[in-house]
């Protein structure tokens, strides 16, 4: 049990998780499950110790509940009125959008992120995703009242995309497998676990300024399409909506593009969100071209310091600053963040890139 906790204090480190995080999940579990074992059958030797066995037992209860009660939240969101189906269509930029009509209707927020298991890419494997975006699916078939309970789930079903880039692994199966099938698209089985996390509201800013690099944009298009909603319906009081976001290529526009086109066409929109997008490698300046004076686009990096000055300039109301991207963009935001806090008040919010 000794030579198990220490090993899993080791195995723990950041670095050697996200090196080797399937090797690092697999070794952790088998890992844990020796070191309460051990625990196990030494308490149950020493008679003197008999009394500590029901922290044991606890541990092992509290284990298997978090299991069960895992397995019965997917099957309850896969299992109703009509199955759920998953499209997976490969994109440009070595990524695809992984989208899931789920049987069931999720309780979905900004800033989610769910775990998704994909058996005909990697039995065993589950992984992490931040919700990109969520709409309900209207059920076309039906032109009839729901008369039963299997009829209302049907006509509350729920679509929820995600956006995965191609690395390593099970993420780089998905990709080869989505760029091989006819059309760049297939159908395949996805269970997702979830949704967990979206604990900030940014409904009480002012002023709120989201920074993205990459495949990072999949953590605040939701906070946007939220905020461009309610600014409409006159429910939160934010006035000030900026988005930056770094991309290497123009082309990967095409990962959210359908989801920006439904913001860009909400009412109101344009008297509440600017974007402004950076283009670090683009292959011509013909590439560069701003859509309109609320959506701009710029070659090179952005220059983070002179745009909180630029939006402090105009704040109003308290300013909230998130980040999601790489980690020296993160660091970089975080720095501006903290020069500036004696000219007004500015929260920070970073959303891990990383597990």
């Amino acid at each position: 049990a000794t030579c198990s906790f220490v090993f899993l204090g080791i195995q723990a480190s950041s670095p050697l998780r996200h090196a080797f995080y399937e090797i690092f999940k697999a070794l952790h579990i088998l890992a844990a499950t020796a070191a309460v074992v051990g625990l196990y059958y030494h308490l149950s030797a020493s008679p003197g110790l008999f009394k500590w066995l029901c922290y044991v037992y606890a541990v092992i209860a509290l284990w298997s509940f978090d299991r069960t009660y895992r397995v019965w939240r997917v099957i309850r969101s896969h299992v109703g009125g009509s199955r759920s189906r998953t499209i997976v269509e490969a994109l440009p930029g070595n990524a695809v959008r992984l989208t899931m009509t789920l049987a069931r209707p999720w309780n979905a927020a900004p800033g989610q992120h769910a775990y998704l298991y994909m058996p005909a890419i990697s039995y065993w494997q589950s992984h992490p995703f931040s919700v990109a975006w969520y709409d309900g699916v209207e059920d076309v078939k039906s032109d009839r009242l729901a008369t039963t309970n299997q009829d209302l789930l049907a006509m509350q079903q729920q679509r929820v995309s995600f956006i995965i880039r191609g690395r390593t692994g099970m993420t780089d199966s998905l990709y080869k497998k989505a760029v091989a099938a006819p059309g760049g698209r297939f159908e395949t089985s996805c269970f997702a676990e979830g949704p967990y996390g979206g604990h900030h509201s940014f409904d009480s800013y002012g002023t709120v300024v989201l920074f993205a690099g990459g495949v990072g944009i999949t953590h605040p298009v939701p906070y946007i399409k939220h905020l461009v909603e309610s600014y409409s319906e006159g429910t939160v009081a934010t006035r000030r909506i900026l988005l930056v976001w770094t991309i290497q290529t123009p082309e990967h526009l095409e990962w959210i593009r359908p989801w920006m086109t439904e913001i860009l066409g909400m009412d109101k929109r344009r008297d509440v969100l600017r974007i402004m997008l950076f283009v670090s490698q683009p292959r011509s300046t013909k590439e560069i071209h701003s859509p309109s004076s609320t959506v701009q686009m710029f070659p090179g990096r952005p220059n983070i310091n002179t745009l909180l000055g630029m939006e402090q300039e105009h704040q109003v109301g308290a300013m909230a600053v998130t980040v999601c991207g790489p980690g020296a963009l993160s660091d970089e935001v975080r720095l501006a963040v903290r020069n500036r806090q004696d000219r007004s008040h500015i929260d920070f919010i970073e959303e891990a890139f990383t597990w």
